[in-house]
């Protein structure tokens, strides 16, 4: 037990004497010290500025894609994503459309569904007074989209059943669109005119601000029954699509089972047909996301490898010259009992202290700027707790690493020989 807790002493002993030689010699050789920590501080900023950047864009648009729905199912002409590697657009297009009964048989039919929406998409000229949104995007719903993807309305309220069943000629539009067309004044109540086509406004949704990959556009949207809708542009011709949100505790891929063998009754497909419909949802898209973004990691991690390379090449060069200029010190220590590992530690530490210092100085600037161009931009960056980890891993691995060497030459060196060295 005592010899335990001497060794925990000498080790800490060793510790603390090492940090205060390497801690003096940063110290007293300013100039040094910046130069190493120069060259780490550009590595690690390029390296870390990467990942936060690339974290952020990752974040917003998986934060966008999210709208989508975890447990949706989207039935549709177009898949979102290539098969094997290649988008056969020339066979899609043959594809017939979405249709009206399909969306009625699945509704009326389907044990896994907890709600059936049909929608359509297409833009239309959208007039109040002398405001003119040339090519505004007018979404038809039926009523059970709000059930499928939540309407979130700020003012008003959303269809009622009576208005999409009859094709009233009301709609909702988004927080952008009523304050290009309204200018402040309140437009419930207020008459749009649709191409031509007089509809009141009945609801306006909360403002989102920008999306970096537009899924749903809802600031601009104009959302109408489908009923009205389909008087302004046929079904076939504006994209219809069929949104199937699955019960609780039911899994996609079941319900993507139960829709795929609905769709090819429907469709009169024989076993050996292939699909002429596309069942899409969140995971194809997040998939690419994920492929995407781990090569755009990987450029980022060469791209920095390199930039903290050189910057470990300076504190080596550095370390050799430290060593050089100690070379006495070390022979007396040497004389005087000092073992091996003792020299050893004594320049690791300071080679590994001027990485880290360096780093947290990359750190502090990556920092910085992420603070400065967040409000700039349609998204925030934030250099998080993970990438503060990694860029501290990184600049004491490259210390040791770089350090090691010229540490170890110092260690080996012979006292006798130290002591007169010149």
């Amino acid at each position: 037990m005592i010899r335990t807790f001497r060794g925990i002493y000498l080790f800490f002993k060793l510790l603390n004497e090492s940090f205060s030689f390497a801690f003096h010699s940063v110290k007293t050789n300013k100039l040094r010290t910046f130069l190493s920590l120069l060259g780490v501080s550009i590595g690690i900023f390029a390296i870390i500025s990467v990942f936060t950047v690339v974290d952020a864009l990752e974040k917003n648009i998986r934060d966008d894609v999210e709208v989508l729905g975890s447990n949706v199912i989207y039935i549709q002409k177009w898949p979102w994503t290539d098969e094997g590697g290649v988008y056969k657009w020339w066979e899609f297009r043959q594809r017939p459309e979405i249709e009206y009964k399909d969306y009625l048989h699945i509704k009326a039919n389907s044990q896994l569904a907890e709600a059936v929406a049909l929608t359509m998409g297409f833009g239309r000229e959208v007039k109040y007074k002398n405001n003119t949104v040339s090519r505004a995007p007018l979404r038809g719903v039926t009523y059970e989209w709000n059930d499928v993807y939540f309407a979130d309305i700020e003012f008003g309220r959303y269809f009622s059943t009576i208005e999409t069943n009859m094709g009233a000629n009301v709609a909702i539009i988004g927080a952008q669109l009523a304050a290009d067309l309204f200018e402040g004044e309140d437009p419930l109540g207020k008459i749009i005119k649709i191409d031509g086509r007089k509809t009141r406004i009945i609801g306006v949704t909360k403002k989102k601000g920008e999306s970096m990959v537009n899924v749903f556009d809802t600031d601009n949207i104009v959302m109408l029954p489908l009923s009205y809708a389909r008087n302004m542009v046929s079904l076939r011709y504006a994209g219809p699509e069929i949104a199937v949100k699955a019960k609780p505790g039911i899994e996609k891929e079941e319900l993507k089972g139960e829709l795929r063998m609905m769709m090819r009754m429907l469709r009169r497909l024989s076993p050996s047909q292939k699909d002429n419909f596309s069942l899409n949802d969140i995971s194809l898209v997040e998939g690419q996301i994920a492929s995407i973004f781990g090569m755009l990691n990987l450029v980022g991690m060469l791209i920095g490898g390199f930039s903290i390379l050189i910057g470990g090449f300076g504190i080596a060069n550095i370390m050799f010259v430290s060593v050089k200029e100690r070379t006495n010190i070390i022979g007396i220590q040497k004389a005087l009992g000092a073992k091996k590992y003792f020299i050893l530690t004594q320049f690791l530490f300071e080679a590994t202290l001027l990485a880290v210092l360096g780093g947290v100085a990359g750190l502090s600037i990556v920092y910085a700027l992420s603070a400065l161009v967040s409000g700039g931009m349609g998204f925030t960056i934030n250099l998080t707790f993970v990438n503060i980890m990694r860029g501290i891993i990184i600049s004491g691995t490259i210390g040791i690493v770089s350090g090691f060497i010229p540490a170890y030459t110092a260690a080996s060196l012979n006292p006798v020989d130290a002591i007169n060295s010149k």
